[in-house]
């Protein structure tokens, strides 16, 4: 299978397709770079290890940023359905894998995404698509975290939403201050989800474990 038509996804979603390829004119640029940097870096890229490992390379981090190629309210508008429930929906623990910015390495953890309908619900895997449509870009938590918030308020116009991410930093961990146990925690709200009842009804919900 040549690079061009090589897929890493495909998948037909109530409506909304989603085809992933490697560009391959992106992979042969980015290779080139990968190979002059293992040369940079004191390694002999030729060698049996290291010989395809640019291209390698150039494949992962099209994947591990594909969410540049997605559009997030897309997702969400291709599985709306009007609905009266007035009542919170919480999809908790949607595991995430960004890279910081910063330094492009990897941060990972979880996100917890509550709304309250307003009219309009939307199908439940649409939630965690937008969080993994936000999260394989180049990132920073905390705009991640309003990132998904305001996605989701703009698209369905709900009574409100709540975003909180807990997420551990290898840039903290492999480098710089090497804290092997530290974890980040940001939050976002609109609506009513700014009370003090609603957000502390979300936070319990959050914390609790089913048995």
């Amino acid at each position: 299978m040549s690079i061009d038509e090589e897929m890493f996804r495909e998948n037909e979603m109530d409506g909304y397709t989603k085809i992933d390829k490697y560009n391959p004119q992106k992979v042969s640029a980015m290779a080139d770079h990968y190979f002059k940097l293992l040369r940079e870096l004191g390694e002999e890229p030729e060698r049996e290890g290291l010989k395809k490992t640019p291209e390698r390379v150039a494949k992962a981090m099209q994947f591990l940023t594909h969410g540049y190629d997605l559009d997030p309210a897309e997702i969400l508008n291709s599985a709306r359905f009007r609905e009266d429930y007035k009542q919170m929906v919480i999809v908790k623990d949607i595991e995430i894998y960004s890279l910081c910015e910063h330094h492009m390495l990897p941060f990972f953890g979880k996100a917890h995404v509550a709304y309250i309908p307003n009219h309009y619900i939307v199908g439940l895997s649409k939630v965690a698509r937008v969080v993994e449509a936000f999260a394989r870009r180049l990132q920073v938590q905390e705009r991640l975290t309003t990132q998904i918030r305001d996605c989701i308020q703009d698209a369905l116009e709900p009574l409100g939403v709540a975003v909180v991410i807990e997420a551990r930093h290898l840039c903290m961990q492999m480098r710089g201050i090497q804290k092997q146990n530290s974890v980040t925690t940001t939050s976002a709200f609109t609506g009513e989800f700014e009370t003090e009842r609603t957000r502390s009804e979300f936070i319990s919900l959050v914390k609790h474990k089913l048995t």
